[in-house]
């Protein structure tokens, strides 16, 4: 055990005051913190527990919802507001994890859970990730489960979250508290980073700030369907998912959102896909086509080739399912 010191937040500002060292980290459910800290890739030296904070509420936020940043996913899943309006984000929460872990995991803490890259885990493998500079050893390794999409010579990994891909085709925005009590809210799109040079760091929260909360905005109308393939049907994280909404007005599709998890290492949309559908009739060619879009600039590293062609499938069978519910 790597000795820490432990504090507990009582108030938001102190929370974020309390974690401004770039070895500070927050602690909620901890279900993939503590793993981390177990295996010693990460070591903290101060954890400042927020769970007695107050931020566990559903509320109305404008049209929409306002989430608290520790409302548990297994609370969140079954919130009637979130199954009849976003059912996308209760069905992608389900997907993920097992029961118990989603009793104990948070909205905040899904978001920033880090890659299950066995590299990365696997202390004396080289990880730019959890090493800077070390390099990548899943580049000509083992890489069945990593990006096709968004990746760099630095870093080829994938982020792990389903209800980050769900959020992101919501258009949700991330609320948080910066160390010096400014409140921001990021799109996801601007939370996330690409892993560039510096995949070490994963997001764009400075040093201290505090994810309060997630805001959906009014829901967005049409069918909600939430795809994930898996190498088995319980607690096992995607090889590709997809989070689509999709309207029909008049025979075409409308408020087309599309999210992908299992390409990037961020949940990835691509905004010139949507455009190509929306206002266009549902057509077997027209989502093969979408399907091109997206995948312009995939590159496989090898064992993950077959995502390629999975994406091919997996996109169409899903605006196939959403159109056809719809029309």
């Amino acid at each position: 055990m790597i000795p820490f010191t432990y504090v507990r937040a009582t108030d938001s500002a102190g929370a974020a005051a309390a974690a401004t060292a770039s070895s500070a980290r927050f602690i909620a459910g901890g279900t993939n913190l503590l793993d981390l800290m177990k295996l010693q890739i990460e070591t903290p030296t101060k954890l400042v527990d927020i769970t007695h904070l107050p931020l566990r509420d559903i509320a109305a936020e404008g049209d929409g919802l306002k989430i608290g940043a520790l409302v548990p996913n297994s609370d969140l899943a079954a919130d009637e507001r979130i199954r009849q309006d976003y059912p996308l984000l209760s069905r992608a929460l389900l997907a993920g994890a097992s029961g118990q872990l989603r009793n104990k995991a948070t909205t905040g803490g899904n978001l920033l859970q880090r890659t299950r890259c066995s590299y990365f885990y696997e202390t004396n493998a080289a990880c730019n990730k959890r090493e800077p500079g070390s390099g990548c050893d899943a580049i000509g390794g083992f890489n069945r489960i990593h990006a096709i999409l968004g990746a760099s010579e630095h870093c080829i990994a994938t982020h792990p979250s389903d209800m980050a891909v769900a959020l992101r085709a919501l258009d949700a925005k991330v609320e948080t508290l910066t160390a010096e009590g400014e409140t921001r809210l990021l799109p996801l799109e601007a939370f996330y980073r690409l892993p560039g040079t510096t995949p070490e760091i994963e997001t764009n929260l400075q040093a201290g700030e505090l994810i309060t909360a997630v805001v959906l905005p009014a829901p967005l109308g049409g069918r909600q369907v939430y795809r994930k393939v898996r190498d088995r049907a319980s607690y096992a994280f995607a090889l590709i998912s997809v989070a689509a909404n999709v309207g029909i007005e008049a025979g075409v599709m409308r408020n087309v959102r599309l999210a992908f998890g299992g390409l990037a290492h961020m949940p990835w949309r691509d905004a010139s896909v949507e455009a190509l559908l929306e206002g266009q009739a549902p057509s077997d060619d027209l989502f093969a086509k979408a399907a091109d879009r997206l995948l312009a600039d995939a590159v496989g590293q090898g064992e993950n080739d077959f995502k390629i062609e999975l994406v091919r499938r997996t996109l169409p069978a899903v605006l196939s399912e959403a159109t056809g519910a719809a029309a």
